[in-house]
């Protein structure tokens, strides 16, 4: 193992400047010259015995403790352990490498180790990683710089240990989320007082009628037979196929809120996944650019979700062309069941957004096609910003042209009897959500 290399802490250094006073004073006298030499000297003797009695690598136990799997979009905790094997007390700083493109603070840190013992104190240090998107990471070694007992020279010494780490979606926001929706599903009286057909919705119990109810609802055979009026409730088919298209072409590599355009839709589309399993449906995905670059058929269970998450975790936009049909004819070449389709794309591109009207438009009546993509804010500001020179006013009109390309799509692709959702990166997996939910209670499919 290496004896590391010396650093001078705060105090040499300050020490080593304070000879430059008699240095300078030299010119009046040589004495102060040796004087100068003299402290140098001395300083760089006590540095050097600092250096030779500081803790080795082998006085410090050091363990980091991460999950294998790490949440986009969020802070992580990293922790360190820190365990003294030596006699005496060991004072220094630690720091480690987390993964080149993840923001992290507190990577850096003190410590102070009493004396080891069998089953000693440990030291425990947190600090915390922010990655920006998906994918696989990896955490460098750790770099402990340990002082002296005269507190003039450190001993900083590497220690392996590299470790990798995989990036998924936020996947705690998306089970909180799952929760929230499932206790406001199980609002029975809500789902009475629809005044929408169910048509296409499954039976699911009786009770006692209350004032605001349907009258349409109430079974009239069974209040005889119980003596009092009651009501049929309802609930959302099950078993129903939801495929999940990503596009992973260019128009999703652009930034929004410090995150890849993808990023935010691998979000949504989990998150859609999570709750579409949970309802009781199957789920499908396939994630396409020129090409199909993955594919689950609808399956449903949690099993299928851990695949679904495994599959997704990797995509990444390229910078090339979306071929929409060839994604559509690999997907329904599959699927024969009427579905819900949504696809997770952008619609600012007039000449993108022309092949993927024709196709999307295709699907109805045989399915239920819905549109999100997400509402880059700094694009809308744009658009209706008043300009101050001819540099904004340029932007101002290409931002107003794409905007009014964006209108004329939707427009279109709602009047064929398309859905199209399109929100701000902080409420676009809500938005998608809210879709499937409503789509779910009127029994569109």
């Amino acid at each position: 193992m290496s004896v590391g290399r010396p650093v001078p802490s705060g105090v040499a250094v300050a020490l080593f400047a304070g000879a430059l006073v008699p240095a300078a004073l030299a010119v009046a006298s040589p004495a102060f010259g040796w004087l100068a030499l003299a402290v140098d000297v001395a300083v760089l003797l006590l540095c050097a015995v600092d250096f030779v009695r500081a803790p080795h690598a082998r006085d410090v136990e050091a363990r980091r403790e991460v999950e294998p799997i790490l949440s986009s979009g969020v802070d992580n905790p990293v922790h360190w352990e820190l365990r003294s094997r030596s006699d005496r007390p060991v004072r220094g700083e630690l720091r480690d490498e987390p993964p080149l493109d993840v923001e992290s603070h507190g990577h850096r840190q003190p410590f102070a180790l009493e004396p080891g013992e069998p089953g000693g104190v440990s030291t425990r240090l947190t600090y915390r990683v922010h990655p920006p998107s998906r994918g696989d990471a990896r955490f460098g070694d750790v770099n402990l710089r340990l002082m002296g007992p005269l507190g003039l020279c450190s001993r900083q010494v590497t220690l392996p240990a590299g470790q990798d780490v995989k990036v998924y979606p936020d996947l705690r926001a998306l089970s909180r989320e799952a929760l929230t929706l499932a206790r406001a599903s199980e609002a029975v009286s809500a789902r009475t007082l629809l005044r929408k057909s169910v048509e296409g919705r499954e039976f699911e119990s009786l009770r006692e009628y209350r004032p605001g109810d349907d009258y349409r609802h109430i079974d009239w055979k069974s209040s005889a037979r119980h003596g009092h009026t009651l009501v049929r409730t309802w609930q959302p088919e099950r078993n129903q196929p939801v495929l999940l298209l990503l596009d992973c072409g260019r128009h999703m590599a652009g930034r929004v809120q410090g995150r890849r355009k993808l990023d935010h839709a691998v979000d949504a589309a989990l998150r859609l996944a999570r709750v579409s399993l949970d309802a009781g449906d199957v789920v499908g995905v396939l994630a396409f650019a020129s090409d199909v670059r993955a594919f689950l058929p609808p399956r449903k269970g949690a099993e299928h979700l851990r695949l679904i998450t495994e599959s997704l975790y990797r995509a990444e936009a390229g910078l090339e062309e979306s071929d929409y049909g060839r994604a559509f004819d690999f997907a329904f070449a599959r699927q024969t069941r009427r579905a819900l389709v949504v696809l997770f794309t952008d619609l600012v591109d007039p000449d993108a957004s022309a092949g993927l009207l024709t196709r999307t438009l295709a699907l109805r009546p045989r399915h239920l096609p819905v549109v999100a993509s997400l509402l880059d804010e700094d694009l809308e500001a744009a658009a209706t910003d008043v300009p101050g020179d001819a540099t904004s006013a340029y932007a101002r009109q290409a931002a107003s042209r794409m905007e009014s390309e964006y209108r004329r799509t939707a427009t279109t692709l709602r009047d064929a009897g398309a859905l199209v959702v399109r929100a701000p990166a902080r409420g676009f997996g809500s938005a998608a959500l809210n879709v499937y939910l409503d789509v779910k209670a009127r029994g569109r499919l």
